[in-house]
């Protein structure tokens, strides 16, 4: 079994900033790639950052530019450095990871975190 626990996540007022982050643990072989989504109230669900497994980074066009997201391997653990933030970012922050568990099944699955909230008021 896997588990994902985020923190971090909190109040702040527009332009400050705030660094998430998850941590993953339990039956992990490999981790393939990590991931942020949000939502905000009444809205779906949707991307924000990915740092797959030794490639590059991605990010969602709203937060180019303000987030970054990190990740280090020793600790299985994955980072969103949030600056400027703005009142549009306030929502949930759910952290993924497509995990390999075993070094015996080359089977991948999907995990979620409970997810953290980031209000951004003044």
């Amino acid at each position: 079994q896997v588990q994902l626990v985020e923190s971090g996540g909190g109040l702040v007022q527009p332009g400050g900033s705030l660094r998430l982050s998850c941590a993953a643990s339990g039956s992990i072989f490999s981790i393939k790639l990590m991931a942020w989504y949000r939502q905000a109230p009444g809205k779906q669900r949707e991307f924000v950052a990915v740092i797959p497994e030794g490639g590059s980074t991605n990010y969602a066009d709203s937060v180019k530019g303000r987030f970054t997201i990190s990740r280090d391997n020793a600790k299985n653990t994955v980072y969103l450095q949030m600056n400027n933030l703005e009142p549009e970012d306030t929502a949930v922050y759910s952290c993924n990871a497509v995990i390999r568990p075993v070094v015996t099944s080359t089977r991948i699955y999907s995990y979620w975190g409970q997810g953290t909230q980031v209000t951004v008021s003044s």
